[in-house]
């Protein structure tokens, strides 16, 4: 499995680090080494860099992360929601964004936060008005992602900005594997809570899936390189406490780790 990674040559740098950065590299971890690459590319520039000397980021830099919301019908109905007729589309800000091993910061605005299980899907080139039968062209990979929710800010706001929005509410990762290395017609996405598998089902199961989703997109904004896409939930999703460990798997893919702290 080739695992495609984004770092930093300064080990104290945040996870929201933006590719402008001049320690930001891209690579292929091999081991414990990873072999420097162009961003989203598998092509080796030569410099090798020991895994302990470097900081892992976020495995891309998406201008925008894009999310499906109650995309399995069984997800919809354990919130009371109704199963929707076509996508149901929501942004997240890349300043959300954390990596695998990174704090999730319960804030102090919530007393409800929930984690979400999802495969996540890695634009590999600009793309608008794409056809549902050349949509999956347009991706470079997949990874694992935990759509972090405030459930009482969203229930309370009645949109999902703040819910969804705050630091550290989008980890991503550890890293990115190639679309044609992964068979999504075997993919399940599952979360532990603690251990404690809390969440485990086909991505088949997606009401709308990986291809019907990107055409859709494209069919009102552009996606850009390292556009991360998040394809929905499924049932299992439940609160968290400050000091609870979340496990997000995506079969075939890999998986990411992140502890919940308390603000401050």
């Amino acid at each position: 499995m080739t695992r495609h990674v984004r770092f930093s040559l300064n080990l104290d740098a945040p996870a929201n680090l933006p590719d402008t950065d001049p320690s930001v590299r891209y690579g292929i971890l091999e081991g414990e080494r990873i072999v420097e690459t162009p961003p989203l590319e598998a092509r080796a520039l030569g410099p090798t860099y020991r895994l302990d000397e470097v900081r892992l980021l976020p495995p891309c830099w998406p201008s925008k992360i894009v999310c499906v919301g109650r995309n399995y019908v069984e997800h919809a109905k354990e919130l009371g929601n109704p199963v929707p007729a076509e996508p149901l589309i929501f942004l997240k800000p890349p300043s959300a964004l954390a990596a695998h091993g990174d704090a999730i910061v319960y804030p102090a605005l919530s007393t409800a936060v929930s984690y979400e299980a999802e495969l996540a899907l890695v634009v590999g080139r600009r793309a608008r008005r794409i056809k549902r039968e050349q949509a999956l062209e347009i991706l470079f990979g997949y990874t694992c992602l935990n759509d972090v929710t405030a459930r009482d800010l969203q229930k309370r706001d009645n949109q999902w900005t703040r819910a969804k929005g705050f630091d550290t509410f989008c980890p991503v990762g550890p890293w990115i594997v190639p679309r044609r290395e992964v068979d999504l017609a075997a993919v399940r996405v599952r979360s532990y809570v603690d251990g404690h598998k809390r969440q485990d089902a086909p991505a088949s199961e997606m009401i709308f899936p990986v291809d019907v989703i990107i055409a859709f997109v494209t069919e009102f904004l552009t996606l850009e390189a390292g556009d991360l896409i998040a394809t929905g939930t499924p049932p299992g999703v439940g609160l968290v406490e400050p000091g609870t460990q979340i496990r997000v798997e995506v079969e075939g893919v890999g998986a990411l780790e992140n502890r919940v702290i308390r603000e401050g």
